[in-house]
């Protein structure tokens, strides 16, 4: 089986003020077709870097990264579609405007993309809004608005950047639980970040952990438990209680 997403030995240094830094160093990871994959570590540690990688929006200094087998070297939204923790959404445009515009950018014709777009506002709980604008939306809304122009250009692999981490916990929740829903119905591949243990946790087939900077991977934990998964039961409780282990040694690295 070809992987969906195949980074081979990466690095990224960048340039600043105070001199280089060292975001990631030898970094591999293989994600499988229809994988919930979700990156976690401290701040600062290169998980956004890696992302912009996979999506080519940053270009590695060294190594290299394939998608579908084929060697990244831009922004494929045929192959690649992205959602950040900001929505980005235009406030000129209505809920179904906003979806649409993936199509839009790629010439589809008018009819089909209305009817795509149309076709998605019901799995996103969002008929009812069509015609309304980002103002008259909550943040969960205007987020899911954002995930739905994302599936709308039906790339197979979704990345998404700490999309829930500017919303309250109990709307991060329900999020998750319906982002959960919507993966399980498409399959679509996700590459996922988050700081959120639970998230991590409640939603990815494996977590990978992330050193402090120069980024490079800790460890792979596989999450292989049903959903919706019991977040209180023993083995849950285990699993967080070890992840979080590794995580605070990394986190007390970086704060050093």
């Amino acid at each position: 089986m070809t992987p969906s997403i195949l980074v081979e030995g990466v690095a990224k240094r960048y340039a600043t003020a105070s001199g280089p830094v060292e975001a990631l160093r030898e970094v591999s990871l293989s994600v499988d077709p229809g994988e919930f994959c979700t990156l976690i570590g401290p701040s600062g540690c290169g998980k956004s870097t890696l992302l912009g990688m996979v999506g080519g929006l940053v270009p590695p200094d060294g190594g290299r990264v394939l998608v579908a087998g084929r060697p990244v070297s831009g922004p494929d939204p045929g192959r690649v579609a992205s959602v950040f923790q900001d929505p980005g959404l235009f406030p000129w445009r209505t809920t179904l405007e906003n979806v649409e515009l993936g199509l839009e950018l790629q010439g589809v014709p008018a009819a089909r993309r209305r009817q795509v777009a149309t076709d998605l506002l019901e799995p996103l709980g969002l008929r009812d809004f069509a015609r309304k604008y980002p103002r008259e939306l909550s943040g969960g809304m205007r987020q899911r608005v954002a995930i739905g122009r994302a599936l709308a250009i039906d790339a197979p692999i979704v990345l998404m950047d700490e999309p829930f981490g500017a919303l309250d916990e109990q709307t991060r929740l329900l999020m998750g639980e319906w982002l959960l829903d919507i993966w399980r119905r498409t399959r679509k591949t996700v590459l996922f970040v988050t700081h959120s243990l639970h998230e991590a946790l409640a939603l990815s087939t494996r977590v990978v952990v992330m050193t402090a900077r120069p980024g490079r991977i800790k460890s792979v934990l596989g999450v292989d438990m049903p959903y919706p998964r019991a977040m209180d039961s023993a083995e849950m409780v285990a699993l967080r209680a070890g992840l979080w282990a590794e995580i605070r040694e990394e986190s007390l690295r970086a704060m050093q």
